[in-house]
């Protein structure tokens, strides 16, 4: 039987640091808040997963700008150089999404997302990411938006497009952290996160 974990303040800790960022992050109640004018400091969870479902509810800002990034090592300075992520972002009012690869949904950079509906700003917006293996799929708001396989040749070729391409560490892990992306100066809401670990 699998069993879900709910992601609770003591889930988390900072990128490289052994505590919460109680500076950069708020804790609510089932909600993690960033705050904007403090030092941009990514959380990740204190346990790693290797194939696991993650559901959350997000919003952002007005032109706000987040994600989930996924697969997390900590060998690198940031968590985007070596994880996968999930861009959350208002794309009516932030240039990142005039472009398809950098919209709501996409995996950052690399597969925009197909058929998505976003909920009007100052509302809140439902993700899930599930990861099995090489299989990846991205939900936004119930609609499957993004599915590709780790392993692929064409993955290969869209990383050896991108600006990933000189990381060697990027999207080699087959287990690591989850980080909510901290803001870029902006204001980013997280809650009712909930991640099921799936078995091998």
């Amino acid at each position: 039987m699998l069993t879900t974990e709910t992601l609770a303040k003591e889930a988390w800790r900072g990128y490289q640091c052994n505590t919460f960022p109680e500076g950069s992050w708020v804790s609510e109640g089932d909600m993690l808040r960033t705050v904007a004018e403090a030092a941009r400091i990514d959380l990740i969870t204190r346990r790693q997963y290797r194939h696991f479902a993650l559901e959350l509810e997000w919003r952002v800002a007005s032109g706000g700008n987040s994600g989930v990034i996924y697969r997390v090592s900590e060998a690198l300075p940031h968590a985007w150089q070596s994880g996968l992520e999930m861009q959350l972002l208002d794309d009516a009012h932030h240039p990142d999404g005039q472009i398809p690869e950098t919209s709501a949904g996409a995996l950052y950079g690399l597969i925009a997302p197909r058929q998505k509906v976003l909920q009007p700003i100052g509302s809140f917006n439902t993700a899930r990411i599930v990861v099995r293996d090489s299989h990846v799929e991205h939900w936004l708001n119930d609609v499957l938006v993004v599915t590709y396989d780790l392993h692929s040749a064409a993955f290969a070729a869209l990383v050896a497009h991108s600006k990933f391409k000189d990381l060697p560490g990027f999207a080699r892990e087959e287990r690591g952290h989850i980080a909510p992306r901290q803001h870029h100066g902006d204001v980013g809401w997280f809650r009712h996160l909930h991640i099921c670990p799936l078995p091998d």
